[in-house]
């Protein structure tokens, strides 16, 4: 509100700064005996003040009323009679105030052509004026569908997040385990982060950066020594207030987790983060499932991090880069992302 009342304020005050100028030219270039061209400088004022009333009626009346809605005869009739009621309408007022002036003297010269010249400037201004309009809707437009996308992208992330770990504090019950109750209440601080705090439009590196660790000391609740889980998350207090978009690391960590464990051999997730002059350096690797094994793969398990990666090209579209690598039984990737 207050930046659109501000826009309105400078193109109110260009329009007056111009017109003024304008009107106060003849008192520049006026002779000894404050005339122009044998004329007083009062006749120009009157001409000023009557084409300022066809240039504003012409573009925001006369055009936006029949030319925006394709009513062509009807706004050429209304073209010429605007023309033709200002020309009077100036020969009235030289009738007036300024009887001595021949009427055929300044009739063409300093009365209709002024007249015409507005017109034509005031359409250009009009055809501006709605280019600059087109281009904002089609802004705001773009920026109402990116809002929806990524609301509808949040709302994906986080039941699927919430499926996974729910399937790991079953796996806890089931164990009949003492961390169930301290699990709980992790899952508590995290709902509470995916309800309340993620409904902003970003939310704090360090913010982000707490609700990871909860995230992965519930899965060290629920693997124990199963998997060898190592984080190195290297980020100074001041780094910590940069600004990220919520939810945006976690599938990487959940992809981690969802196909790291559960196969044989020595099973390890490596995370680590660090920030260097605003850019976050964001790693992730696991050991992965046997390709040939069936059961390595589930139905929606790209769900995360193809939502990330939508995320990332809708939000960061020249701030990040992110390379993902799939090799020697080992899942790798580095996201690079310039905070604020």
């Amino acid at each position: 509100m207050k930046v659109l009342f501000k826009s309105k304020y400078i193109t109110v005050s260009l329009h007056v700064l111009i017109w003024g100028m304008i009107m106060l030219t003849p008192f520049f270039i006026a002779n000894a005996h404050n005339k122009v061209n044998n004329l007083p400088i009062g006749y120009f004022i009157m001409g000023d003040v009557v084409n300022i009333a066809i240039f504003y009626s012409n573009a925001f009346w006369l055009w936006p009323r029949f030319l925006n809605k394709q009513r062509y005869k009807r706004y050429i009739l209304g073209a010429i009679a605007l023309i033709e009621a200002g020309f009077e309408l100036k020969l009235l007022l030289q009738w007036l105030f300024f009887s001595d002036i021949p009427k055929e003297y300044a009739s063409f010269k300093f009365l209709l052509m002024p007249s015409i010249g507005i017109f034509v400037i005031s359409c250009l201004y009009r055809i501006i004026l709605d280019r600059v309009r087109f281009e904002r809707q089609q802004k705001e437009r773009q920026a109402a569908q990116l809002a929806t996308e990524l609301r509808f992208l949040r709302s994906q992330i986080s039941p699927h997040f919430l499926f996974n770990v729910l399937t790991n504090l079953v796996s806890l019950a089931r164990k009949r385990s003492d961390q169930l109750e301290p699990s709980l209440i992790m899952l508590s601080e995290l709902m509470r982060y995916m309800l309340y705090d993620t409904q902003g439009k970003k939310v704090t590196l360090g913010t982000e950066i707490d609700y990871l660790h909860s995230y992965i000391e519930l899965q060290k609740l629920r693997f124990g020594n199963d998997i060898a889980i190592s984080s190195s998350i290297g980020v100074s207090d001041s780094d910590r207030s940069l600004t990220i978009e919520p939810m945006l690391l976690i599938p990487f960590v959940e992809n981690a987790f969802k196909h790291g464990v559960g196969h044989s051999g020595e099973p390890r997730i490596d995370i680590r983060l660090s920030v260097d002059r605003q850019w976050m350096r964001f790693e992730v690797e696991n050991t992965v499932f046997d390709p040939a094994d069936p059961d390595g793969k589930e139905e929606h398990s790209g769900l995360g991090l193809n939502n990330v990666v939508t995320r990332l090209k809708l939000l960061y579209p020249d701030h990040h880069t992110l390379t993902i690598r799939n090799e020697d039984h080992l899942f790798h990737i580095t996201l690079t992302l310039q905070l604020i």
